[in-house]
């Protein structure tokens, strides 16, 4: 294969590390330009991206009900508190 065209499951791997780790210039090039010929590996990232803003989402979410379940402590304190 050329050098600037990647099969669909390199196309993949690339996708997901560029969550986490930024691409190089040449791998960038190489995913547009195979997203460019290739509609399942765009609509792979299309849908990639969605899974990975709902699990950030869902990551943030479980932090916000531990400070919840503090705000719940203190609220029931206070209201012992006033109850004297």
């Amino acid at each position: 294969m050329h050098i600037f065209f990647l099969s669909c499951l390199k196309a993949t791997e690339l996708i997901e590390k560029k969550f986490y780790i930024k691409l190089s210039f040449k791998e960038r090039l190489q995913l547009s330009l195979h997203k460019m010929m290739c509609d399942a590996c765009s609509m792979y990232e299309k849908q990639s991206v969605i899974l990975e803003k709902g699990m950030e989402s869902q990551h943030n979410h479980n932090h916000e009900e531990c400070d919840i379940e503090e705000l719940k402590k203190q609220i029931a304190s206070n209201l012992k508190e006033s109850e004297k």
